[in-house]
């Protein structure tokens, strides 16, 4: 499992308010870059916005909140219309999310890593908020969304970047896999959830944990470790 049980209730909306600011950017990613390379179809149908409820997919919020991972609603994109070519035109539209995410990441580490952010409880507005296990969801689970979706695994983005360096034969052999790949990440997470295979944590944990290190220098907080 990627979190432990969070019974307290601040974490679970630091979490939350972590999950939609990861999500909305990692999503609005994908509509931009896919704008820029001549596919307007996101743009168009309103992707290319931090709304997150312009990119919440129910099930895979369902499995985020659930599960410890998901997926936001696909964001459009016709191949046929991205420069320079299909192929390339998804391996960096599919790119592009990681990219966000580990961007956010980079950003927002900084306080932490420069030791602005508090740890200690600070009174705002009569609710007691702590900057510095807030920002640190933010960080652990943009993290986690950029690793995750980097597993070269349809329908995940890893899956688009890979294809685009692969040859021709193998990107639509992969597109039309697309479903079965599909199904299979579903038993994968479920398996997760309910007979504690605990596969995907065992995948993405590791480079999350590297990552994490690299970008903040100490030690995460309790609710993280495993």
């Amino acid at each position: 499992m990627l979190f432990l049980g969070l019974v307290n209730v601040m974490w679970m909306i630091y979490l939350i308010v972590a999950l939609l600011v990861s999500l909305s950017i990692h999503e609005a990613s994908h509509a931009l870059v896919a704008n820029w390379l001549g596919d307007p179809t996101a743009k168009e149908k309103g992707r290319l916005t931090l709304n997150p409820f312009a990119h919440l997919e129910p099930f895979g919020t369902l499995l985020l909140l659930t599960v410890g991972l998901g997926w936001g609603r696909p964001v459009p994109v016709d191949p046929f219309r991205l420069r320079p070519n299909p192929k390339v035109g998804m391996a960096l539209v599919g790119a592009a999310g990681p990219v966000s995410n580990l961007l956010l990441a980079l950003l927002v580490a900084i306080p932490l890593r420069m030791h602005w952010a508090r740890f200690t409880p600070q009174r705002v507005g009569g609710v007691l908020v702590s900057t510095g296990e807030f920002l640190s969801f933010i960080v652990w689970i943009s993290l986690a969304l950029a690793v995750f979706n980097l597993i070269p695994f349809g329908p995940l983005d890893g899956s688009r970047i890979v294809a685009g360096v692969l040859p021709d034969w193998w990107f639509h052999f992969s597109a039309r896999l697309e479903l079965v790949a599909f199904g299979l990440f579903i038993l994968v997470l479920l398996a997760d959830r309910f007979l504690g295979t605990d596969i995907l944590a065992r995948v993405i944990l590791p480079p999350v944990q590297i990552l994490w290190w690299k970008l903040v220098g100490f030690t995460p907080p309790d609710l993280f470790r495993f």
